[in-house]
């Protein structure tokens, strides 16, 4: 298969040290590549430096000549904040009249038809990632570069991602720390660890799988190994002393050749990772009460003052109720929990009650509830009181070494941030858990150990969050906002059905002009191209309920099928 990128030896320093050194490897045409690691290890500086975008301090990057490569960014440009919608698209077109009706075609497939002439910056986070991946596909790459594009996305956005990916005919390389979104639309796995990378020919979860199996083996041949090093090393020091006694110089060699084996040995020993840096954990406590939690009537708002989002009415849970609260953003999801910890700090609950015996805690997205101005060790006090010394002992156990207890919080990471939240959470034992995207700032590790917990997790917990592995793993029960209410599915399917319906349209990568093609006969190509893209287009429209259909856009693709017709001869 074509070789489009081909990398020798690449390293890239940070301030703190390397964050990878001598990485070699090629991507390949079709090749459709997770980009795996912990938070930090430089998978988007990777990202970067085979965009073009950052320099490596060793090593080399070739690009083939078939190679049309386009970089997806995380967050939208300032620079395209005042565009519509439209107008982005058509900039990365350079406005080319021709090139009107792609772009037109581009918006009913992103679906942003209904925003296309909103400025980018009143868009929500799913359509900037739409609308961001549609002026990559209008330049016709064959390779995207798509860094971290379902952080932040709520379920009908990232099931669109989804959908997109897994029809789009190019490559890509992708880095996420959804598994589910990994599994189903990539083939191969890399895996950026210890500053080295793991490749596997397998989607995320076998190839993670794959990972753990070498481990385990690497860390029984290095045991086997140390065992033999031991025993050379005694033998070495014995026979080093008996020389020395005795004083015989034969066995005073033998001792020094030993020596010498040892430090082959070490030098040649199995490589055993260091693995992730911490281990999250929740503590629970079942509260033998009827309800934990109960609405009767609740109206959710943004804030106080502001119109009613949706209600919730005769719904409850109980200890052992592990509830995912589903919708699309800016439905209220947060503003539920936001709203139900404001009340309880308030001793008054209006339109639902809690339990007088619970005890409640709440994770909130923005990370919050931490003092800015505490130090590390303080900002523990208010979740537990406990002694200094037990403090600081559960924050080196959460990676944060001794020197680092007298920061503040203000001036750690967000992923620092979640991770002193949850120890926070960890070091007291609750009835009721309220957590809010408690997956924004974690990498798979960190998820899958959450999702661990919470499947375990004896009280019960509401949860909002995108991640399906999550909520399939640890949830029990599914809510959905939708249509001004709260309603309870059986499952999670049915619950995913409410919010997304995938197209049935194929995202079409033009295939590179190859030796021997003439200009024309590839032009011909497009052409049938396009008109089976077409049809594929109006199909699926008259498929949808009369409603929902596109009656301008039906036109505009009829008479454009009649003219392409007309050109080829049909």
């Amino acid at each position: 298969m074509t070789t489009l990128i081909s990398a020798q030896s690449l390293q890239l320093d940070a301030g703190h040290g390397p964050l990878f050194q001598d990485l070699s490897f090629t991507v390949k045409l079709g090749d459709r590549i997770g980009l795996l690691g912990h938070n930090g290890c430089g998978k988007s500086s990777l990202l970067d430096v085979l965009a073009g975008q950052r320099e490596a301090n060793a090593g080399e990057v070739q690009y083939a000549g078939l190679c049309r490569l386009q970089y997806v960014e995380q967050h939208l440009p300032a620079r395209l904040a005042a565009l519509s919608a439209r107008a982005a698209l058509l900039e990365a077109v350079d406005r080319q009249p021709e090139q009107h009706w792609r772009v037109d075609s581009l918006l009913d497939e992103l679906e942003l038809s209904a925003a296309a002439d909103t400025p980018a910056a009143s868009l929500s986070g799913g359509q900037h990632t739409r609308l961001l991946l549609g002026r990559a596909v209008l330049r016709q790459p064959n390779l995207l570069l798509l860094d971290e594009p379902s952080n932040h996305l709520d379920l009908p956005s990232l099931l669109w991602l989804e959908d997109f990916l897994r029809r789009w005919q190019g490559g890509f390389i992708l880095v996420s720390h959804d598994a589910r979104l990994l599994d189903a639309v990539t083939s191969h796995s890399w895996i950026l660890r210890d500053q080295r990378l793991y490749r596997f020919e397998l989607p995320c979860s076998r190839a993670r799988a794959a990972l753990a199996e070498a481990d385990a083996a690497a860390r029984a041949r290095h045991a086997g190994e140390q065992k033999e090093i031991d025993r050379l090393n005694a033998s070495s020091k014995r026979l080093a002393i008996w020389g020395r006694e005795h004083d015989n110089e034969k066995l005073v060699r033998k001792a020094k050749s030993m020596q010498k084996r040892v430090e082959r040995l070490r030098e040649e020993q199995a490589f055993v990772s260091r693995g992730s840096p911490w281990r999250l954990r929740l503590q629970g406590q079942a509260l033998a009460a009827d309800r934990l939690q109960a609405f009767e009537g609740l109206q959710v708002r943004a804030a106080p003052g502001l119109p009613v989002l949706f209600e919730a009415d005769e719904l409850s849970l109980r200890s052992g109720d592990k509830v995912s609260l589903l919708g699309a953003n800016g439905a209220g999801k947060s503003s539920l929990l936001r709203q139900c910890w404001r009340d309880w700090l308030q001793g008054e609950a209006a339109g639902w009650r809690p339990h007088p015996a619970a005890r409640i805690a709440y994770y909130d997205q923005s990370l919050r509830q931490l003092d800015d101005l505490a130090s590390l060790s303080d900002a523990l006090y208010p979740f537990a009181p406990l002694s200094d010394a037990e403090r600081r002992q559960a924050l080196i156990s959460a990676g944060f070494a001794y020197a680092r207890h007298g920061q503040t919080v203000a001036t750690l990471s967000g992923g620092e941030r979640a991770r002193l939240l949850f120890l926070a959470l960890s070091l007291a034992s609750y009835h009721l858990l309220w957590l809010d995207e408690p997956t924004n700032h974690l990498d798979l590790d960190g998820k899958r150990e959450l999702a661990e917990e919470l499947a375990g997790f004896a009280g019960g917990f509401l949860l909002v969050s995108h991640d399906r592995e999550l909520i399939e793993q640890s949830c029990n029960r599914f809510w959905v906002v939708s249509d001004g209410r709260l309603r309870e599915w059986p499952d999670a399917a049915s619950a995913y059905a409410q919010l997304f319906t995938p197209s049935a349209v194929t995202a079409v990568v033009e295939p590179p002009l190859e030796a021997g093609d003439t200009p024309a006969a590839n032009g011909a190509e497009r052409q049938l191209e396009r008109l089976y893209q077409l049809e594929a287009l109006l199909s699926a429209d008259l498929a949808r309920k009369p409603k929902h259909q596109k009656p301008q856009l039906q036109q505009q693709w009829r008479r454009e099928m009649g003219a392409l017709e007309r050109e080829l001869g049909l």
